[in-house]
This record gives structure tokens, sequence and C-alpha cells, in this order.
């Protein structure tokens, strides 16, 4: 579960019910929420997953919201962190040096919650959960376009695609990876953060051509 911070601050999340077999359970949910989907799963297919009575698994967890909760709270809670620092200025660095750093993080972030993030990328907000992961989203895109707003002023990037676009567009490329990436894959995290970055900062360097538009 999350709520909503302070005006222009992180949205918050508030932690489920501690358990020692916790993080099984929530694999497991987020793997049969991926496969069959969300709305379609039930405890009782979970319980049969796991090896479990359903009564062992609600010991752990209210019911399957809460399941969701946790997941999409996993989806964000790191990206969520590493923008809030990214969007803080900072001495001796420029809002270009963060938002090149804050999407290569992004990529990082992806690879090591790949199921989680994957479950997120498929809410459309049809519970009070649901909507709560997107508004954090929302809060996302908005402190990454206001870092793109900084770095067209500092004169690092070109101003000729409107800041909100740009952001969409960044986390767009970066959101495309759980469609095709596999960690034992032929490319490593490094490489790909590395790929993102360049390509989609080459494209939005600052040319001559920009300028004169």
């Amino acid at each position: 579960m999350v709520t909503t911070g302070p005006e222009g601050s992180a949205p918050r999340r508030r932690r489920g019910r501690p358990g020692h077999d916790q993080a099984a359970i929530l694999r497991a949910a987020v793997e049969l929420f991926n496969r069959k989907g969300y709305d379609a799963t039930s405890m009782g297919d979970l319980a049969r997953e796991l090896g479990l009575t359903k009564p062992a698994i609600y010991h752990h967890v209210a019911g399957k919201e809460q399941l969701l909760g946790q997941a999409l709270d996993d989806a964000l809670d790191e990206l969520t962190a590493a923008v809030a620092e990214a969007s803080r200025a900072q001495e001796g660095t420029t809002a270009y040096e963060r938002l090149r750093a804050v999407v290569r993080r992004s990529v990082e972030v992806l690879v090591a919650h790949q199921p989680t993030v994957t479950l997120l990328l498929r809410v459309r907000g049809n519970s009070e959960v649901e909507l709560a992961a997107l508004e954090r989203r929302r809060w996302i895109d908005d402190r990454l376009a206001e870092l793109v707003a900084d770095a067209v002023a500092e004169g690092a990037l070109r101003g000729d695609v409107p800041p909100a676009l740009v952001s969409r567009l960044l986390f767009g490329m970066v959101n495309s990876l759980v469609e095709w990436y596999r960690p034992d894959g032929a490319y490593d995290t490094a490489t790909v953060a590395d790929a993102v970055t360049a390509l989609a900062f080459d494209g939005l360097a600052r040319h001559e051509t920009a300028r004169s538009n």
C-alpha cells in the first residue's frame, strides 16, 4: 500500500505484515499474476502453486490485494528513491549529469526487479492499490520532466521536444526491456544501461540544427 507524501515529495508506502515466508509467497504471486493475470488469479491458485493451504497464506498476508501492493512497491521503491535523489540540486553536479545518471540507474532497477516491474506496467487503475501505483509513476514522470527542463535550461539538451514527452520516451525505452531482456542472455546489465543512455542522450544532445529551430 502507498500513501501520498507532502506536495512535491515522493509518495510513501505502507509496509505489509511481516512473516518469514512472505518473500516466497510474494515471488509466487507475482509469477502467477504475470502468467494468468491479476484478476484471474485466486488465492486458491496461489496455495496450489506453493503447496500450502489458504489459511497458511492468510497467516502472512491479508489477501490478494495486499500481495499486489507489495509487488508494486517492490517495482517502484528503488526508482522512486533514485529519482528523488536526482531531483535535488547537488553542488558540483548539473541537471544533465543527474538526469543521465538516473536514466542509467532506472535500467539497473528494472533488471533487478523485472518480474514486479512487468506487473507494474500492466496495471490500469482498477483498484485503490493500482491507482496509488499509477500516482507514483506520474510523480516519477513529473520529476524526470523537471530534470529535462533544467538540463535544457543549462544548454545541455535540445529544447525543441517538450520535457514531458522526453520523460515518457525515456521511460518508454527503459520499460521496453521487460519484453525481451533476460539476465542469462547475451547482454549484461551494464552493457544495456550504457547502450540506453548513449542512444537516448546522443539523440537529445543540443546540436547546431536544434539551436537554429
